[in-house]
């Protein structure tokens, strides 16, 4: 069933109304409404606008954003770790606007029939602090994670690389090879996972997506057999360990290297090696020292923030010869982006429900009073 905001006057009405002057309250309308997209919205919103064309949209959102890297309050994200896996917490914001995300990793959820990421975020008002969305974000984080391995790789990747190895090939891997396919022009990808049957589940729905038709998949045997020949290499696995994918007799000169899975103290993927034979470049410094493959490296092992490549001030590579990596944790800043793109893409389209997460209150000082009996009618 289709879901809307609620009648007039609607969720966009309410949250329009300027803050000195009182809005009109509608009989079963909370007076501060906020956007609520639950999974299915989501959904819905992503569909209608097309996955290509929202994987383009939220890339050019996340480029947009980090030029403008100093406009933000940015902190490494809080982690509380289990020996299951991590629950986090991700905040940041600019003058206008404050966001953050709730995201899980538990690589053996799925024995649960839960996903392994699972996520929300909420995205409010600075002036007033009102919360504006609260947002399913495990979808989402898939979208941005894809596009923002895009971002790097349009800055740092060989303009003419056409081929891809994707290392681990679970929830997240379609989103990545359609990313590089549509908006990178990768027309080859080379898929490899120690799981066959996650292989299989990739190749079905990449045979079965119109925007993957001239794409061609090889199914390889091993890692090594996959990166062999490839421009850019993918990982993205899921175990929470230090495991070894990429060894240093893997490279081949002037490979891109998109390190997307190790994304927490204790979880890796590239043997050290493979880190001092590349050029590095990370999101936020001070998280990936804790969280990526820079776990492997002595604190003065040198790396170049993205947003410096992005932003003119330095190259991404000198050659052609040039081995790149970029060491990729996920940052708030992604998910920044990501939130105030489908806030938009929600209030265009008139999609959500109006959620009363504020007390409405005749007077804003008298809390007590919310508590008092209902009047008898």
């Amino acid at each position: 069933m289709r879901s809307t905001i609620c009648p007039q006057p609607n969720f966009l009405d309410l949250a329009a109304a300027p803050s000195s002057a009182p809005a009109k309250k509608a009989i079963g309308m909370p007076l501060h409404p906020t956007l609520f997209l639950g999974a299915q919205d989501v959904v819905e919103l992503i569909r209608n606008k097309g996955l290509v064309t929202t994987l383009r949209d939220v890339a050019r959102t996340i480029h947009e954003d980090f030029l403008r890297w100093d406009d933000f309050d940015k902190a490494a994200r809080i982690a509380n770790h289990s020996p299951l896996g991590v629950i986090e917490l991700m905040p940041i914001a600019d003058a206008h606007t404050y966001t953050f995300k709730y995201v899980n990793g538990h690589p053996a959820n799925t024995a649960r029939g839960l996903p392994t990421v699972m996520a929300f975020g909420v995205l409010a008002d600075v002036a007033t602090g009102m919360p504006l969305l609260v947002s399913e974000l495990t979808l989402i984080t898939a979208i941005r994670t894809a596009a923002t391995s895009v971002v790097a790789a349009q800055a740092l990747a060989r303009p003419e690389s056409r081929s891809m190895a994707l290392i681990g090939n679970g929830a997240q891997a379609e989103f990545q090879a359609l990313a590089f396919h549509c908006l990178m022009g990768i027309d080859e990808i080379r898929l490899y996972d120690t799981d066959p049957f996650a292989t299989e589940k990739l190749v079905a729905h990449l045979r079965q997506s119109p925007d993957a038709a001239n794409l061609r998949l090889k199914v390889c045997t091993s890692a090594a057999q996959a990166v062999q020949g490839a421009d850019i290499v993918t990982t993205v696995t899921a175990d929470k360990r230090n495991a070894v994918i990429l060894t240093a007799d893997m490279l081949e000169p002037g490979m891109h290297l998109n390190a997307v899975g190790g994304d927490c103290p204790g979880k890796t993927e590239l043997a050290p090696e493979v880190m001092q034979a590349a050029w590095v470049f990370v999101e936020y410094e001070p998280q990936s020292r804790i969280e990526g493959e820079l776990q492997h490296m002595p604190a003065d092992f040198a790396v170049t923030e993205l947003w410096q490549v992005l932003h003119g001030d330095v190259v991404g590579r000198n050659n052609e010869e040039d081995i790149t990596l970029f060491d990729s944790v996920g940052f708030a800043l992604e998910d920044f982006s990501a939130l105030r793109y489908i806030y938009a893409l929600a209030r265009a389209n008139k999609r959500g429900h109006a959620l009363q997460l504020v007390p409405d209150l005749a007077d804003p000082k008298d809390l007590y009073a919310s508590l008092a009996p209902a009047p008898d009618l």
